[in-house]
């Protein structure tokens, strides 16, 4: 007879934190279809299926765990820190709007020498610690949480990962500010099909998919790469 190993629970705290938004939803340890060299806490896509209270969706979009989600955007950065190590390669780099960790986590596997995983949602901050455990990063004194990345101006970074910041076009500006702080950004966008940001050149396009699959229509499937110049 074969085994079957139980799937582990989540982390205590990041589950209590979740359930603030969906209190009856788990959290799976899930792997990447484009990137299965990492394995993340995500919602389990059960929940999609399930029939949501008014007071639910309120809380959804009061508190929306964008976290726990793997984007499009973060996962097509992930795969190509991984596949051109060279980009962060003893690197200062900063993570921003975190999220679920995934780039980070990708930078660290890549060889960065430190990454600022920086989020304003505490909920992110706590999933990208927990899985950092989850790849095998425990206590690995390379990743640093933050909550604001411009605090982080005389830190020494290199390099800014902005995947998926212009889901809202209100966050345009902030392509400015991080040519005013940082000496370089890499800017990953699946929402924005006339990008002209002054200062930035694209350099690719890579197809991914928000997981779990969300059935996003095909154009939020095409993950534009820019960097300043």
């Amino acid at each position: 007879m074969t085994s079957c190993k139980p799937t582990p629970a989540a982390p205590e705290a990041l589950l209590a934190h979740f359930r603030q938004t969906l209190p009856h939803a788990e959290l799976v340890p899930t792997a990447l279809p484009d990137v299965d060299e990492i394995t993340l806490w995500l919602v389990d896509p059960a929940i999609m299926d399930a029939r949501l209270s008014e007071e639910t969706i309120a809380a959804v979009f009061e508190q929306p765990a964008y976290w726990s989600f793997c984007w499009a955007s973060g996962q097509a950065t992930a795969r190509k820190l991984l596949d051109q190590p060279e980009l962060v390669k003893g690197k200062t780099v900063i993570d921003f709007g975190t999220g679920s960790g995934v780039v980070a986590i990708a930078a660290l596997m890549a060889g960065a020498a430190k990454v600022y995983a920086s989020d304003l949602d505490p909920g992110a901050l706590l999933a990208t610690e927990a899985n950092a455990v989850l790849n095998g990063l425990a206590g690995d004194s390379r990743l640093v949480l933050s909550d604001d990345c411009f605090d982080l101006s005389d830190a020494g970074v290199d390099l800014v990962l902005a995947a998926d910041v212009l889901y809202d076009w209100e966050n345009k500006p902030l392509l400015e500010k991080f040519r005013r702080h940082f000496p370089q950004t890499l800017v990953a966008d699946s929402r924005v099909r006339n990008f002209s940001e002054p200062g930035y050149e694209a350099i690719g396009v890579e197809r991914s998919i928000t997981f779990p699959d969300l059935g996003e229509f095909e154009e939020f499937k095409t993950v534009n790469f820019y960097r300043t110049l």
